[in-house]
């Protein structure tokens, strides 16, 4: 690559005598990167800044001559003469010039910027897309490259779907989910292209890809009723019974008046054994020492809106059968909220102390961190100091954590009491705190 453009160097100073008066550029061109003039001496600097006016007047015989002035390890020399080359409409050497600035210099945009000028030119979609991108990744605000980029982007995934409808209309469903997934190659989010894929892995009973789309496109969507009763309705054809019943629920929050959906709600409560939910979600305030069940009904409730979907496979518990919290446990379980024992029992009615709910609300913190929820630390945790938990207890991080969150408070004492059960009370005060934060 390197022999490559340096006979181009110098098959262009062949001719570089030759009088062209161009007019200026048509194209896109940037100033000097900072990055790379900060470190360059004044004498390169003015070098550099002189071609780039050069190339700006669209005076290419002058800029070429000021860059073979400068070192050929800088990568700015590869860049000029690239858009010299874009000047002349040389694209071929332009695009060999691009090629080795980005090689020996990945993260600079000009050179990504000239390659897509050279792409549009020669119709290579593909490749200008993937600079685009790559241009985003570094620049996520370069609005230059936004505008192509959604441009090019808009196009790809309208194409794509129209040849997807097009093989559906002919009987071949095999080039439709070819065409389909290349549209969200390039459009991710698409709800049409998920939801069109969802229908054609449904067809063919292959439940688990299509939840896999109607999942992301309700994420795009997630107040679009229609694509919640679709995701719901396949998730219990699927046998996913829980995660059925959680998403009729929340298309029940939004339609009261949808008679189906409740019927739907009715039917998987009886199909799932529920019965006691209402009245015993109920009386957790009452209680003097809330227990494992309660507080995963409690999590599962409170953080309905904002937690994570559950993994689609959750964990095996031998011992829930009976509780009325079970589908709250397999969700809070499956998320990695609370934890199954080593011999895959949960063990429902066992008190919480006041260390495992912070472990628990640290838990739920992180998870929602991973979502892009952000909290804001109220106390340093090097000056909380705890007069019942060392720094070898295991609930020790959790528990500074908590408190420097302000979330769970220490006793007048200065005592954390790690194994005492809390109340009902306090464990919902304690939840209620930590949604606060997240709202």
């Amino acid at each position: 690559m390197r022999k490559t453009v340096f006979l181009l160097v110098f098959s262009w100073l062949a001719v570089a005598c030759a009088t062209v008066s161009p007019p200026p550029p048509s194209f896109y061109f940037e100033g000097l990167p900072q990055a790379l003039t900060a470190v360059m001496t004044l004498e390169e600097r003015l070098l550099a800044e002189e071609a780039w006016e050069y190339i700006r007047q669209g005076k290419g015989n002058k800029a070429g001559r000021t860059l073979s002035r400068l070192s050929s390890e800088n990568p700015l020399v590869y860049i000029g003469f690239g858009y010299v080359a874009l000047l002349e409409q040389d694209l071929t050497s332009a695009e060999a010039y691009f090629q080795a600035a980005v090689k020996k210099s990945p993260e600079l945009t000009l050179a990504r910027i000239g390659l897509v000028q050279v792409c549009e030119q020669t119709g290579k979609e593909e490749m200008a897309f993937s600079e685009l991108r790559e241009i985003l990744k570094v620049n996520p605000a370069h609005a230059w490259a936004r505008e192509k980029y959604e441009a090019l982007k808009t196009t790809k995934t309208e194409r794509a779907i129209e040849e997807a409808e097009a093989a559906i209309a002919s009987g071949n469903l095999e080039k439709a989910k070819e065409s389909y997934l290349r549209a969200l190659h390039y459009s991710p989010e698409s709800v049409p292209a998920h939801t069109a894929l969802a229908t054609l892995y449904k067809k063919e009973r292959k439940f688990s890809n299509a939840l896999v789309h109607l999942q992301a496109a309700v994420a795009s969507e997630p107040q679009n009723r229609k694509l919640l009763e679709d995701y719901a309705s396949t998730l219990e054809e699927a046998g996913q019974l829980e995660k059925s019943l959680d998403i009729y629920e929340r298309l029940q929050a939004l339609d009261r008046s949808n008679r189906n959906v409740q019927q739907r709600i009715e039917s998987l409560k009886n199909r799932l054994g529920i019965y006691e939910i209402p009245s015993r979600y109920t009386e957790i305030p009452l209680t003097d020492a809330v227990t494992r069940e309660e507080v995963a009904a409690l999590v599962a409730v409170k953080f309905k809106d904002v937690l994570a979907e559950p993994a689609p496979q959750p964990p095996i518990i031998i011992d829930i059968s009976t509780s009325w919290a079970s589908r709250f446990i397999l969700k809070v379980t499956a998320l990695g909220l609370l934890d199954v024992y080593a011999n895959h029992s949960f063990q429902p009615r066992k008190r919480v102390t006041r260390a495992e709910m912070a472990d628990l609300i640290y838990r739920i913190m992180r998870s929602l961190e991973e979502r892009g929820f952000r909290f804001h630390r109220q106390i340093p945790m090097e000056k909380i100091q705890v007069q019942d938990v060392t720094p070898d207890h295991l609930g020790y991080l959790s528990i500074l954590q908590v408190l420097s969150y302000q979330i769970m408070d220490l006793y007048p004492d200065r005592s954390f009491r790690p194994d005492q059960p809390l109340s009902g009370q306090e464990a919902i005060r304690i939840l209620d705190v930590l949604l606060a934060l997240v709202r």
